[in-house]
C-alpha cells in the first residue's frame, strides 16, 4: 500500500507528546484562509519554484518544468509531495525510536490524514506493534467510518475545533461543522484521549462569545485532556507563491498578549487545562 506526503517530521515537539515523528499527508477537505500549510492541500504531487535559489540556468525553460530525467543544480525547483509505500515510513520513523523515552511516538498529520485512512491505518498498526506510542491529527471533516478504522490502533486524537458557529465556519474554511463535530461527540464516547486544537484567529473565532461556546463543548467532553490555543501567524505565507497560489488570509490585525490571555481564562474558568 502506497500513501502521498509532503514531509516527515523528525524530532517534533509539538504534534502530541514527548518528541515525535510527525507524518504529514497531502490532501485537506477544508480551504482555511490562513492554512500554513498550504503544500498539503492537494492530494496530486506539485511543482514549487523557489525564486530565491534560481540562478537562471535555463534548464527548466520559462513554464518551470522538468522532465522526469533533469534535476534543478540549484534546487530552485523541485516537486512537492512523494508517494512512499508503509515500510518506508516505517524505516524513517524508527531512525528516531532512541529518542521517544516512555512518551514520545509517531503522529500522522497533513493537511487531513484521514483522506487516506487505509494507509495511515496500516502504518499505525506496524507502528503500534511495535510499542510506540501513536497519534493522529485532523480537522474531523472525514466519514465517521475513515475514523473509527483508527480506533484500536491510536493512543490519542489531536482534533481542531476551529470555531462554534457554523455558518461562520463555512465562510472562512468552505465547509460548515456539523461533521466535525458530530465526529467529535462519536469519539468522545470512544473515551478515547482527546487534545483539543484551536486556532486563534483574528477577525474570525478571537472573541468571547465564540470561544465560550467552543469551551462549553469541550467542558461536556470528559476525554479531552487539554486544549491548545494557537495564535495565528504568518509563517507559513511565503510558501503559497512557491505553489503558484496567493495567500488567502493577510491580515494586519493582531492578538494582544492581554487579549489571548483573557481567551484563556474563559477555559481555564471552567477547569479545563490550557496549553
Amino acid at each position: 500500500m502506497t500513501g502521498t506526503i509532503f514531509d516527515i517530521q523528525r524530532f517534533s515537539v509539538h504534534d502530541g507528546p514527548g518528541i515525535r515523528t510527525t507524518v504529514f499527508m497531502k490532501g485537506c477537505p477544508l480551504r482555511c484562509r490562513w492554512c500554513h500549510n498550504p503544500e498539503g492541500l492537494s492530494k496530486a504531487l506539485q511543482p514549487q519554484f523557489f525564486e530565491d535559489k534560481c540562478i537562471g540556468c535555463g534548464l527548466c525553460g520559462k513554464r518551470k518544468q522538468l522532465s522526469n530525467s533533469q534535476k534543478c543544480p540549484a534546487e530552485a525547483l523541485k516537486i512537492c509531495g512523494r508517494v512512499v509505500d508503509e515500510d518506508e515510513v516505517i524505516d524513517e520513523i524508527l531512525r528516531d525510536k532512541i529518542f521517544y523515552s516512555d512518551n514520545g511516538g509517531v503522529t500522522f498529520s497533513g493537511g487531513e490524514c484521514l483522506l487516506q485512512a487505509d494507509f495511515v491505518v496500516s502504518v499505525l498498526s506496524k507502528v503500534k506493534g511495535l510499542g510506540l506510542h501513536t497519534a493522529v491529527d485532523t480537522c474531523g471533516y472525514v466519514p465517521w467510518e475513515e475514523l473509527e478504522k483508527t480506533l484500536p490502533y491510536c493512543d490519542l486524537y489531536l482534533y481542531d475545533v476551529k470555531c462554534f458557529t457554523s455558518n461562520l465556519h463555512k465562510e472562512y474554511t468552505g465547509v460548515d461543522n456539523l461533521l466535525i463535530i458530530d465526529n467529535l461527540k462519536r469519539l468522545a464516547d470512544t473515551q478515547k484521549d482527546i487534545w483539543i486544537r484551536i486556532p486563534v484567529i483574528p477577525g474570525f473565532n478571537d472573541y468571547a462569545s465564540e470561544m465560550t461556546q467552543i469551551a462549553e463543548l469541550v467542558s461536556s467532553i470528559s476525554s479531552v485532556k487539554q486544549v491548545t490555543l494557537m495564535p495565528y501567524h504568518t509563517l507559513g505565507a511565503s510558501k503559497y507563491k512557491t505553489l503558484g497560489l496567493e495567500y488567502p488570509f493577510d491580515t494586519d490585525k493582531r492578538i494582544s498578549e492581554e487579549e489571548f490571555a483573557s481567551l484563556k481564562r474563559i477555559f481555564c474558568d471552567r477547569n479545563i487545562s490550557v496549553v
